[in-house]
């Protein structure tokens, strides 16, 4: 096989991995709705695609090729050509998903209606929501030859009207007005009639005022046609030494909103001398800068399309569970000195995380905190609680990555704010991007200081956390604790630079270590001894490892690679990959996490890491991979890994072909990775007790106003009013392991009449507490298949 030929190319792969979004759109066992918001994020994915990506190739075309990122077999030409043929076709897809999914709609109550098809008393509501809503925020512009054209700002949705009239079609005008999406919902909900529901685009609430809009002209035909601009996100970064790299990056955002444009998007019924007017006065290439779309635009909207279906239009809330350690109101500083704990978003709460930043903002205790700030929510909990801290006196240090693509702006506001309030804040690395998931806590205990750790594999952001799976690792292991303050020493003294002997950091080492865990691989293959890995990450592009993967399936190495993005191996080709099988998992969750597996002769070793393996990654960001320790964390993951690639129902198949199909082995049962391991989740952690209470029992109200200390989700029976089983009180009893003579209330009068002395059996007595329940000791707690008699109320601990 020939070194050009053993890549799929980065662009047409990101490509595939998008079309397993629209996938999505598509498939009819995707509730209707959560269909819309696929083709949503397909618009939104490819809107950052061209943004990005697309304006790179377009740079090779105009200045030459990049080897890094022209990966595979095609001229720079030939690939802006490919992109824009695969684009086409998409986009077609997309269309004929969203105009059959209109119909599917309908069928359910909830109707798309255009300016046309308004009755009177709709129009008389939407001319009103007009006025009061949308006029206000419109800035129509007129347009002539004569006059430099407009800029038209990124990704937003502008309609191109032109004004004529019936009787004299030479005499017309155009202009321009931007659709106020930021200032009015896209959708405007009408109200019901007949039980049905009517949705209305803003884009034809707009149309039908245009006549209000233009009304001091006397023309009498008025046309809208939409057109969208995608222009070049590449930041320019000032070299002027005399200025901040603050000020810079400022500067960059300003002239990047300037940007080139790369994509037209146009509604196809414009008039031609329309499109040649626009195009011509943008100096637009026509025939590789121009798409023709449909009538409406910015699909990316669909997204948060209003919520007015029924539950079965919606996928089921599946509600995150805590981690059974982690307890309501206890501190987790105290826990995680007794152990490792992994959290696993979304299916565990990102809570846990806040809740950790809180308690060390307030603990005397704690004498310093580091984080770093890759992206954060808007109104960010993370953030709050490092001000809280800075308040408190703590020494707080942020490491903020300015330049984090499209959260350039916000975290240049963070990053002012937290300075403002005390923080020393570190605006990256020279030269690198800073995208580690690091926070540290130094806390000074009886020994001495403490370092507390977390590692994770996505970003600190309690909105993505709800949506992104990921992990992350809180521990005071000092193998790995102690690494991590060594890395906020180097953040702040970048000429200290540690040899780390647990922690796996790049750029400096983590190719080498991978490709080291690779070839050990290798060697027990090479051995006759079974060798083989399994590694999940987001993209997988990188040259060099690729090429190490395909050295060691070559030497019998079984590599399962789980790959949500991009994928730049060709698998399955006998002689060549025939040991390697790869698979996309595409579902409501977006898949985020890194963790990889290698066999290691039977003694597994296990890692979750920041970094995919891509050349920006391993080359050119400080990342940091951590190893597992922990048994019992060991098996979450290994099962995490086993339920993925048992997936037959949201896992499709990377194969050379880019044919995206799906995964249907062992169809005879169904296997759905993200709800299957919720479940397994929910199965470890999840803890909803049952006490058989009597509320005029002291012992049994304070067995019960313990467990509400505790903020466990509880449920009460009060078995004397609701009874209880001979089956159910025997099965309970069972679960404690002690005698059914342990839970007989010996100072009852009724004992001691009826029953003191008489030799019975187990099923004898059980009988007799069921018919008799005011001989039951109480409270007794169950917790699944573990149950106590809760006296004293801490017996309670010992199933918690």
């Amino acid at each position: 096989m020939k070194s050009v030929q053993r890549y799929i190319n980065r662009e047409i792969s990101w490509l595939s991995f998008n079309e397993r979004v629209l996938q999505e759109a598509e498939d009819p066992n995707t509730p209707l709705l959560e269909r819309l918001r696929f083709i949503g994020i397909f618009s939104n994915n490819l809107d950052e695609f061209f943004r990005v990506r697309v304006a790179t190739v377009r740079r090779m075309v105009d200045f030459g090729s990049d080897r890094e990122n022209l990966l595979g077999e095609l001229t720079p030409v030939e690939l802006r050509d490919q992109i824009q043929e695969i684009v086409n076709r998409h986009q077609r897809m997309s269309y004929d998903i969203f105009q059959h999914l209109i119909k599917e709609l309908a069928k359910e109550g909830i109707y798309f209606i255009n300016e046309k098809e308004l009755t009177h008393s709709q129009g008389v509501a939407v001319r009103k929501y007009f006025h009061d809503k949308v006029f206000p925020n419109l800035v129509p512009i007129m347009l002539n030859k004569n006059m430099k054209f407009p800029y038209l700002r990124d990704r937003s949705v502008y309609l191109a009207v032109k004004l004529s009239k019936q009787q004299n079609p030479e005499k017309f005008a155009y202009a321009l007005v931007r659709i106020p999406s930021k200032t009015a919902s896209r959708f405007i909900v009408l109200p019901e009639a007949d039980s049905k529901k009517y949705v209305m685009w803003l884009d034809d609430v707009i149309r039908y005022c245009l006549g209000d809009i233009f009304a001091i002209f006397s023309y009498d035909k008025l046309e809208a046609y939409t057109i969208k601009v995608t222009r070049d996100a590449e930041l320019d970064i000032d070299d002027d030494i005399s200025k901040s790299f603050l000020e810079k990056m400022e500067l960059g955002l300003k002239k990047r909103k300037h940007g080139r444009p790369v994509r037209l998007i146009y509604d196809k019924g414009i008039p031609k001398d329309f499109l040649d007017f626009i195009t011509r006065k943008m100096k637009i290439d026509k025939e590789n800068n121009t798409v023709a779309g449909g009538r409406y635009h910015n699909h990316r909207d669909l997204m948060k399309f209003p919520e007015i279906g029924k539950p079965h239009h919606y996928y089921q809330t599946l509600q995150p569970i805590r981690h059974k350690a982690l307890r309501p109101n206890q501190s987790i500083l105290k826990v995680i000195r007794q152990k490792d704990i992994m959290l696993h978003y979304p299916y565990q709460t990102f809570g846990h995380f806040i809740d950790l930043m809180r308690e060390a903002a307030i603990d005397p205790k704690v004498k310093e905190i580091g984080i770093t700030i890759y992206r954060v929510a808007e109104d960010s909990k993370v953030v709050n609680a490092l001000l809280n801290a800075i308040r408190n006196g703590k020494k707080v240090t942020v490491v903020i990555e300015l330049q984090a693509r499209f959260d350039e702006e916000a975290n240049i506001f963070w990053s002012e704010k937290l300075q403002e309030e005390g923080a020393h804040i570190i605006n990256g690395i020279s030269g690198l991007k800073v995208h580690s998931k690091l926070a540290w806590i130094k806390r000074e205990e009886k020994a001495g200081f403490r370092n507390y750790a977390y590692i994770g594999t996505g970003n600190f952001h309690e909105g993505t956390a709800q949506v992104y799976a990921d992990k992350g690792l809180l521990t005071t292991d000092p193998r790995l604790a102690d690494e991590v303050a060594h890395v906020f020493e180097f953040f702040k003294h970048n000429f200290k630079h540690f040899k780390y002997k647990h922690l796996i950091v790049s750029p400096f080492y983590m190719r080498d270590f991978f490709c080291e865990q690779i070839d050990n691989e290798i060697k027990l293959a090479k051995e006759g001894k079974r060798a083989y890995m399994v590694l999940k990450m987001n993209s997988l592009i990188d040259p060099g490892m690729m090429d190490k993967l395909y050295e060691a399936a070559q030497a019998g190495v079984k590599i399962k690679l789980i790959v949500r993005g991009i994928f730049g191996m060709k698998t399955g080709i006998q002689g060549w990959s025939e040991n390697i099988q790869a698979i996309s998992i595409v579902d409501k969750y977006l898949e985020h996490s890194r963790v990889f597996m290698f066999g290691n002769g039977g003694d597994e070793r296990f890692f979750i890491s920041s970094a995919d393996w891509m050349p920006r990654n391993l080359n050119r960001r400080i990342e940091v991979a951590c190893p597992i320790y922990d048994k019992r964390i060991k098996q979450e993951l290994r099962e995490m890994l086993r339920i993925q690639l048992k997936d037959n129902t949201k896992a499709r198949i990377l194969d050379p072909g880019l044919s995206n199909n799906y995964n249907r082995e062992g169809l005879l049962k169904r296997f759905r990775a993200q709800e299957d391991y919720y479940n397994y989740i929910k199965s470890k952690h999840y803890m909803s007790l049952k006490i058989y209470h009597n509320p005029r029992c002291a012992k049994s109200r304070a067995g019960l106003e313990y467990l509400e200390k505790k903020g466990l989700d509880l449920e009460i029976k009060k078995y004397l009013v609701d009874g209880i089983s001979v089956k159910e009180l025997k099965g309970i009893i069972a679960k404690t392991g002690r005698p059914v003579s342990d839970f007989v209330r010996t100072q009852e009068k009724e004992y001691k009449k009826n029953y003191k002395g008489k030799n019975l059996t187990g099923d004898e007595w059980i009988k007799i507490l069921a018919e008799n329940p005011k001989l039951l000791q109480r409270p007794i707690v169950v917790n699944g298949n573990r149950a106590v008699l809760a006296q004293p109320p801490e017996e309670v601990d010992k199933i918690v």
